[in-house]
């Protein structure tokens, strides 16, 4: 399974896009879709493209009406592949025509950019073999997991920043190898988890 293909730096995959939009300028609809992202960042490494996802999902994008459940349909269809050990991430190409507006996306990567910064001083590869075989698989499970959590809580406000920040954890983990920083993931969705049966059931 390819996993770890891309950098870990995360503001520097932030700033691979930030460059992509500046040197092309605007486009004629305004717009830049998933499709062009990943692109940039790389889409056959699962690290890089949950990572990604998981950014957007946690941005000002998310205010953007349907987008919380586009972000956690698509951490769905990665983290699905992922758990079948399929060797490269697919997207539909209706998932890769999904856009956003250019100026959203800039102002979304100044936002989270000093929470990048802080990020990429404490990722380093370490309990590597939480990144291996086979607890990979597990590792899938638990982005599943957030991404479903997503969907009950996206009726209540600024709720399903929880899961995309397991997200983000889960692609940076992944991507550096570092299993501090999935087993952190681990606990977030646990206690989402017990949190939600607790208020539900």
């Amino acid at each position: 399974m390819a996993v770890a293909a891309e950098p870990h730096d995360l503001t520097a995959l932030l700033d691979k896009i930030e460059k992509r939009v500046e040197r092309d300028g605007p486009s004629p609809q305004g717009k830049l879709s998933l499709h062009d992202i990943l692109d940039v960042v790389g889409r056959r490494a699962y690290g890089p493209l949950l990572l990604i996802i998981g950014v957007l999902s946690v941005s000002p994008l998310s205010l953007i009406a349907g987008s919380t459940w586009t972000f956690a349909v698509l951490t769905l269809l990665v983290a699905t592949q992922m758990a079948f050990n399929k060797r490269h991430p697919w997207l539909p190409e209706s998932a890769l025509k999904v856009s956003f507006p250019q100026a959203k996306i800039q102002a979304a990567l100044r936002k989270v950019r000093p929470w990048t910064k802080a990020i990429d001083k404490v990722i380093r590869p370490r309990l590597e073999f939480l990144a291996g075989e086979p607890w990979l698989a597990m590792i899938a499970l638990l982005a599943i997991a957030a991404a479903l959590i997503t969907f009950p809580l996206s009726f209540i406000p600024l709720a399903p920043f929880i899961p995309g920040v397991t997200i983000i954890l889960i692609g940076l983990g992944v991507t550096a190898r570092d299993g501090v920083v999935l087993g952190i993931a681990m606990l977030i969705v646990c206690a989402g988890g017990y949190w939600l049966a607790s208020r539900w059931m």
